[in-house]
């Protein structure tokens, strides 16, 4: 019967350093999407433009992150 060792090495998950946190958001009724930016609220500002517009109220947003995984030393 053969033997292993188990050896378990501690991880952490960060935001990776070199990239910025996207936001897009797309409306429920129609094709309407944001363009998508670093600026939360300038996504936002767009939703409530499509809202005014269209009568639209529903909207998915999504936040994109890149991450990185290290050991912990």
């Amino acid at each position: 019967m053969a033997r292993s060792i188990l050896r378990y090495v501690p991880h952490r998950i960060t935001r990776h350093p070199d990239t910025d946190i996207n936001f897009e958001a797309e409306c429920l009724k129609c094709d309407w999407t944001a363009t998508p930016s670093i600026d939360d609220a300038a996504v936002d500002i767009e939703c409530m433009r499509h809202t005014g517009a269209t009568r639209h109220e529903g909207f998915r947003r999504i936040c994109t992150s890149f991450a990185l995984v290290e050991r912990v030393e």
